[in-house]
C-alpha cells in the first residue's frame, strides 16, 4: 500500500476514534447522572451502572484501537507497515485499505481469534 495513503487513513480513522471517545465520554457523564438520580426510587438504580460499565468497556477499546494506530505509524516509520507482526508476511492492500491498522494477515489473526475464544 502506498505510505501516503496509509497515513491518511490512519488519521482518518484516529479522528472517527476520537469523536466516538467524545461521544462515550459524553454517554458516561449522562450515565453517572442517572445512576445519582436514580436513589428516589423511581428508577432501576442497576440500569445506569450497567449502562455505565458498557461505556467503560467501549471506551477500553476505542483507547486499544487508538493503540493500535500509534503501533501503524511506529511501523511505517520503521518500514515495516503493511507485514504481518507474526510472520512477516505482507498484509493485502485490500485489507490494508478496509484496516489501516491491521497488524495480522486475515488467516493469522482468524487463527488467534479461535485459540482466544
Amino acid at each position: 500500500m502506498d505510505l501516503d495513503l496509509a497515513k491518511q487513513l490512519l488519521e482518518a480513522e484516529r479522528q472517527r476514534l476520537r469523536r466516538l471517545l467524545a461521544t462515550t465520554s459524553e454517554a458516561k457523564l449522562d450515565d453517572s447522572a442517572a445512576e445519582r438520580a436514580a436513589g428516589d426510587g423511581d428508577v432501576d438504580a442497576a440500569q445506569p451502572l450497567e449502562h455505565e460499565a458498557i461505556d467503560s468497556a467501549i471506551e477500553q477499546s476505542l483507547h486499544e484501537r487508538l493503540d493500535a494506530i500509534a503501533r501503524a505509524e511506529k511501523r511505517i516509520e520503521d518500514g515495516t507497515y503493511g507485514k504481518s507482526v507474526e510472520s512477516g508476511r505482507a498484509i493485502p492492500d485490500d485489507r490494508l485499505a478496509i484496516d489501516p491498522a491491521a497488524e495480522l494477515t486475515v488467516a493469522e489473526a482468524a487463527g488467534r481469534h479461535r485459540r482466544d475464544h
